[in-house]
């Protein structure tokens, strides 16, 4: 009996999930991307592997604090007013998610998918002898100021009582011992995370790539996704600059680009870029130990075995391609202000990268409403790495049908 066959069109960690776990469940995966295997966002990122991430932008005081970045010029969430009218429903509709409510809800869903991919990156990295500088010695959340420090304890009682996502509180004395990088006089205490985790993604995406290869998929670069062949409401070919890829069924893993695409998946996917930065450079003389967030200043600060980066902050410019030197400042000031060592030369790379925003949080991993033999896998914002490896199984779960290892109806297109 031939294998199925199926295509994915994305070459992202989550494109690379799908093909991973797709092809352990016996299908024949050709994997077209339109650039470079695990590029853009999947390239730049900070790493995280982080079940902590649980509560989506969208919650109580998100709006005020947003409105709030609009008159600052420094601000790490950047908004142009130009790009806001464009996309004038996605935020309206951001603001109706503003809520306790649904902010919980939300959580949900997202939490699942987090501790899932959590479980299954451990299994992938033993399995398949990935060596990506994997590190599980957890993540700090960072507090410069008292009054930012113990208001987050609401946040840690939250997640503690309700998601059962505890954190370990240190005190300022207990951070400095623990964490010897940081300027004694810049901290008042962190939240230390110990489900939290941390890879180098460029190497994850390397060794990934060469697993499912091994196991028989195929990759093909520079090959840009045009449309389906479709026959009796089924698509049965992706058309590309490349020629035709014939499959019995496909995976839409573009993220950003996914509402580019809207006419040929037969739904209108409320996704939006936002804009992130980040800087690589060799490892400081005195390298942070531990992954570290600082809170009041939106800097993420990744030590990896073999380099070092800095990186965060949002922008929505739309589609724009410039590199805004003032958010790489942006990152610079905040680590200078909390590290005594807080970056070094040379500095390898300055990068960009569109994250695919949905409103409410959640991804979107759900079957086309016009294709049913295609599934939709985009939408993971921030959390794309983090949710990598519970979105492949579930997508391969979902076209295998098979039972779902998690409750697929947190990701379904019918919520919007």
């Amino acid at each position: 009996m031939n294998a199925r066959t199926v295509v994915v069109v994305g070459g992202g960690v989550i494109g690379t999930a799908c093909a991973y776990y797709l092809t352990r469940a016996g299908w024949r995966v050709t994997v077209v991307e339109k650039s470079t295997v695990g590029g853009a966002c999947s390239h730049g990122n900070c790493g995280y592997v982080c079940p902590s991430h649980i509560l989506p932008h969208a919650g109580p005081g998100a709006i005020w604090s947003t409105l709030q970045t609009i008159f600052q010029r420094n601000s790490a969430l950047k908004l142009r007013p130009l790009t806001v009218l464009a996309n004038l429903g996605w935020f309206l509709r951001f603001g109706l998610k503003c809520n306790t409510r649904d902010r919980n809800r939300a959580a949900i869903g997202i939490q699942l998918l987090l501790n899932s991919s959590r479980e299954l990156y451990t299994e992938l990295i033993e399995r398949e002898r990935i060596d990506c500088e994997w590190d599980t010695h957890g993540m700090l959340f960072v507090f410069n100021t008292k009054r930012a420090f113990d208001h987050y304890e609401t946040v840690n009682e939250l997640l503690r009582t309700q998601f059962q996502m505890p954190a370990q509180r240190l005190d300022a004395d207990e951070l400095r011992t623990m964490e010897p990088a940081l300027k004694p006089d810049a901290v008042s205490g962190a939240y230390w995370y110990r489900s939290d985790a941390q890879l180098r993604p460029d190497r994850l995406m390397i060794g990934w790539r060469k697993v499912v290869e091994e196991a028989g998929g195929q990759f093909v670069e520079n090959c840009e996704f045009a449309g389906f062949q479709t026959t009796v409401g089924k698509a049965t070919a992706v058309q590309t600059n490349r020629g035709e890829f014939a499959a019995d069924a496909f995976v839409m893993a573009t993220g950003s680009w996914t509402p580019l695409l809207n006419q040929h998946l037969g739904v209108k996917v409320p996704i939006v870029p936002g804009k992130g930065y980040s800087i690589t450079m060799p490892r400081p003389t005195i390298c942070p130990k531990y992954p570290l967030i600082f809170e009041e200043h939106h800097v993420a600060v990744s030590p990896f075995q073999s380099g070092y980066r800095i990186g965060s902050t949002m922008e929505f410019a739309g589609y724009d391609s410039t590199m805004n030197r003032d958010r790489l400042k942006l990152l610079r000031d905040g680590a200078e202000f909390y590290l005594k060592e807080p970056t070094s030369e040379p500095v390898q790379e300055e990068w960009w990268g569109w994250r695919p925003m949905v409103f409410d949080g959640k991804p979107i991993i759900d079957r086309s409403p016009t294709l049913p033999n295609v599934i939709i896998a985009a939408g993971h914002g921030m959390l794309g790495l983090s949710m990598a490896t519970g979105t492949g199984r579930l997508v391969s779960e979902l076209l295998s049908e098979t039972p779902t290892h998690i409750d697929a109806s947190h990701y379904s297109l019918r919520r919007f």
